[in-house]
């Protein structure tokens, strides 16, 4: 569904109206809240010989999550305010996606390199691609942060911190 929007200010924006995104959230959470409902019975949602079963508190959250996911859904496809602004156009997507996904990479990288290695790249191609800082620049800055970073956690306070199925620092003995 496209969705074309008339601005004083600049070009007409298209995309998917908001409302139809609030609808979409909205059978997500209605999904969530059945399913919490569902496996709340199988465990045992009622009042058991001594005090409430395992499932009592989280089918009262299943309700409650189910009531609020339909009070939205009824509001953004039937509500008399419904928001039918574009939520979100091809500009504004692009530059959220240009966070988001490499946030997304770097958080799959801790598992292989560890959060240091993995936090040393993040913030170097981050302050290269969209700070447009020199390699030199951000090479350097991402290894005294994570050079003190580490100082801190590992050295000064003995808290140690993921290293990564790989542990490229091995070599340092922590």
């Amino acid at each position: 569904m496209e969705h074309e929007e008339n601005s004083a200010d600049g070009p007409v924006r298209t995309g998917v109206a908001t409302h139809v995104v609030e609808a979409v959230v909205a059978l997500v959470l209605v999904a969530i809240g059945l399913v919490v409902i569902y496996e709340s019975q199988r465990l045992g949602s009622g009042w058991t010989s001594d005090g409430p079963g395992a499932g009592y508190f989280p089918f009262y959250i299943g309700v409650i999550i189910t009531i609020s996911g339909a009070g939205i859904l009824y509001q953004a496809l039937l509500g008399k305010n419904r928001k039918t602004e574009v939520f979100v156009d091809s500009v504004q997507l692009k530059r959220v996606l240009s966070v988001l996904l490499p946030a997304t990479v770097y958080v799959g990288a801790i598992s292989l390199l560890g959060i240091y290695v993995a936090s040393a790249i993040y913030i170097a191609l981050f302050m290269v691609f969209l700070g447009k800082y020199s390699w030199v620049k951000s090479v350097i800055a991402a290894l005294v942060v994570n050079t003190v970073f580490f100082c801190m956690f590992e050295v000064w306070f003995k808290v140690p911190l993921f290293k990564g199925a790989l542990d490229p620092l091995r070599f340092l003995g922590y």
